[in-house]
């Protein structure tokens, strides 16, 4: 054993075979105290190559008739779209078995906003699924409002529409981008980018910040559409209906594209329900299931748009799924374009005194701080009415005691905010079903029986996000 940084180690020069005789490929690992076999436990061929040449590992598995092998995949691999952990089994290039490992990004966003007000936890749920921030504001904002008893003002669900629209369709940018470049087609995610830079340059003209905005609020939004907002608007819609097309151009009938995609990791509608799959993986399945549709929020039963579904029930049907939600979105923007511009002046936040302040936040002339019309606003009332300022900003409001659901359609699927009060002001109990943690569920059914190489296939047609799954 002195040239062991030399040598092709088998698992036979490690573990003695078993005393009972017979093969010793057999024979039982021996228990942790070394008294007896530990049960259940049948050992193994192991490799170990250390400074050898590996054309002796093929050697010694020549004359061995099996080809299994367990490999890791991530949690640091770019390709499982976050750090996200799979234990894949394979017999040569076929995948025998795939588990998902998950919990790598957790971070207490849920237990940490038991201690935040209720205006405070706007800012945590937009850090948990990253790329649709504004689709986890909205589903804890309605969830608050619901527990309330308030309708929040017109234009406050215009915006909120059109903020979530946009969102959608950055969202899809990046699940087509990401999935197209794993699997070749770098042009997809370079033009990708581009168009979700428009949109992420109009969030930050909206509410000063490309991600984590805070921007959906209890009672409404915090920030109505500054004074040039429309025209921006007007630039981003121009500029995805002359690029938006150029995704189905590149791909829809690209064969070496539809080679890689079509017939490839399918989940059927059985399968899909029986694991709670939503968004586009079920929609891809002709099942026409959208809360957009089904439960109406935010007023979306006033606008014209189309639920996009596919029945091919594979990675391709996902893609085009996706794909054509993108322009649906497009015709939602369009609509709450006519829509804003009808409702200019009026507010954009609950007037409701139990949650809505005094007078809205305006800058002094030099940029900085109030301006004296707020202050006046605020030091004119009543005493009471300053107290009552006073105590929403220090405190927060109170919500009353109750538990309720609120579901929302996010760019992956369904997006469940579980919401419990106590009467205080901050949550005593909150808790979210994020669409990737449920999708997640049916990699294993995806991948099982195929090869390895469409692992990185199936994993970017469910599009999940670990900031989301973990939380």
């Amino acid at each position: 054993m002195s040239d062991i940084d030399d040598a092709v180690l088998l698992s036979d020069d490690i573990i003695p075979p078993s005393d009972e005789g017979g093969d010793p490929d057999s024979a039982r690992m021996t228990s942790e105290d070394g008294e007896g076999p530990a049960v259940g436990m049948t050992k193994a061929k192991e490799y170990f190559i250390n400074g050898g040449d590996f054309d002796q590992v093929v050697a010694s598995q020549h004359d061995r008739s099996d080809e299994t092998i367990v490999i890791n995949m991530g949690p640091q691999h770019p390709s499982t779209h976050g750090v996200l952990r799979l234990e894949v089994e394979m017999d040569g290039e076929t995948v025998t078995s795939l588990r998902p490992g998950i919990g790598f990004l957790h971070t207490g966003i849920e237990k940490s906003m038991e201690f935040r007000n209720w205006v405070q936890g706007s800012a945590y749920v937009s850090r948990m699924d990253y790329l649709m921030p504004m689709f986890n504001e909205t589903a804890y904002a309605l969830a608050v409002e619901k527990l309330l008893g308030i309708e929040v003002p017109e234009r406050a669900n215009i915006l909120r529409v059109l903020v979530m629209e946009l969102n959608r369709i950055a969202s899809h940018l990046v699940a087509i981008g990401t999935g197209g470049m794993e699997i070749g087609a770098l042009t997809v995610m370079t033009i990708g980018f581009r168009e979700r830079e428009m949109i992420l340059d109009f969030f930050e003209a909206l509410c000063g910040t490309r991600m984590n905005h805070a921007y959906v609020r209890p009672g409404g939004v915090s920030i109505d559409l500054p004074e040039n907002g429309l025209a921006r608007l007007r630039t981003v819609i121009e500029w995805l209906h002359k690029h938006l097309p150029e995704y189905a151009g590149f791909c829809n009938e690209n064969p070496i594209f539809k080679g890689r995609m079509c017939g490839v990791t399918t989940l059927n509608l059985a399968q899909a329900m029986a694991l709670g799959v939503t968004g586009p993986p079920l929609r891809a399945t002709g099942y026409g299931w959208d809360l957009r549709k089904k439960q109406p929020y935010c007023g979306y039963e006033s606008y014209d748009f189309d639920v996009v579904t596919w029945d091919t029930c594979d990675a391709y049907g996902r893609f085009r799924v996706r794909l054509s939600e993108m322009s649906e979105s497009l015709k939602i923007i369009e609509q709450c374009y006519e829509k804003l511009e009808k409702t200019a002046g009026q507010p954009h936040m609950t007037t409701d005194p139990r949650i809505g302040m005094p007078g809205d936040l305006t800058l002094g002339p030099d940029g900085q701080g109030n301006s004296f019309a707020h202050v006046k606003t605020i030091m004119g009332q009543s005493m009471e009415g300053l107290i009552h300022h006073f105590k929403l900003v220090t405190e927060g409001f109170h919500v009353p005691a109750g538990q309720v659901y609120a579901a929302i359609e996010s760019p992956k699927g369904e997006l469940g905010c579980h919401l419990v009060s106590d009467g205080g002001t901050r949550p005593y109990r909150i808790h979210f079903r994020d669409p990737g943690f449920h999708n997640l569920q049916s990699l294993p059914i995806l991948c099982e029986g195929g090869m390895m190489s469409d692992i990185v296939v199936a994993v970017s047609s469910l599009d999940p996000v670990l900031g989301g799954v973990d939380r």
